[in-house]
């Protein structure tokens, strides 16, 4: 049984040579494989394409157990038209999304609806949908774990301009946790140092966290770190804590027992 961190985009919304932040867990168990998609990006299937390439196998969206959505800036979830089409009329199903209600009120009338709202058929005739007739929604919320799969999601709330979640993600014994789009917040890292690894974006502008507030955190919290949502400008080679590669797989599972057993980060009131 292993879970598999895969990086399928690190770049920030304005990236020119990297994809969008998003990420795939991989659990695999007896030969069975659950995929976890955190965020959704456009080009959805080549993102998956080109990191699963760099580790040697495949992987699309037929592979997808669920989408995660942290929230609705469209460098996290611009792939979602593409996702739920492609499930629909490729592989005659739903495809599922996991979201918090904040994220899910928007989600249709805001973001989707434009070009998903209504089909034309062969006879003439429009069919009108809803958001709960392309895809599976399965709330997420901030009072329990949800199930996916083999997969255990907790929510946490971030800073950000939009409703934005913070996931902490659980298979087997093994755990990840994502910052999402956060401003800095010593709270949030303490909670999502409580994982095997926590990836922590270093965006730019208000409503994210500088590269010094990351660099000012203890050693052992930063060795329980990596990097995403990084600007082409960054020198990935400096940085003070590691960046997560595309393609460059991390087994969670050899990560137990090092780096930091708890987060010295200290709580705050918010």
């Amino acid at each position: 049984m292993t879970l598999t961190l895969l990086p399928l985009g690190t770049g920030n919304a304005f990236s020119a040579e990297r994809h969008s932040c998003c990420n795939a867990l991989v659990h695999d168990e007896d030969g069975a494989r659950a995929v976890l998609l955190i965020d959704c990006p456009h080009p959805l299937r080549k993102v998956l394409r080109d990191a699963a390439q760099v580790q040697g196998f495949a992987l699309d969206i037929a592979d997808v157990t669920a989408c995660a959505l942290t929230h609705l800036h469209a460098d996290h979830a611009s792939g979602v038209e593409g996702f739920l089409w492609f499930s629909r009329f490729v592989l005659g199903t739903k495809g599922t999304l996991a979201l918090h209600d904040d994220v899910r009120a928007r989600l249709w009338d805001g973001h989707l609806a434009g070009g998903m709202e209504q089909l034309l058929g062969e006879d003439g005739t429009t069919t009108h949908l809803t958001l709960d007739d392309v895809a599976a929604c399965v709330r997420l919320t901030e009072q329990a774990p949800v199930r996916l799969g083999p997969f255990s999601v907790e929510l946490r709330r971030t800073r950000h301009h939009i409703p934005t979640f913070a996931l902490r993600v659980r298979a087997g014994g093994a755990s990840v946790a994502f910052s999402a789009d956060t401003a800095f917040d010593p709270s949030l890292i303490a909670w999502l140092l409580e994982a095997d690894l926590a990836v922590h974006e270093a965006g730019h502008g208000y409503g994210h966290t500088p590269l010094e507030a990351l660099a000012a955190l203890p050693e052992a919290d930063r060795a329980h770190m990596r990097l995403t949502h990084l600007g082409d400008e960054v020198d990935r080679a400096a940085l003070p804590i590691a960046p997560l590669e595309e393609g460059r797989a991390i087994v969670v599972d050899e990560l137990k027992g090092k780096g930091a057993p708890r987060a010295t980060v200290q709580h705050e009131q918010r």
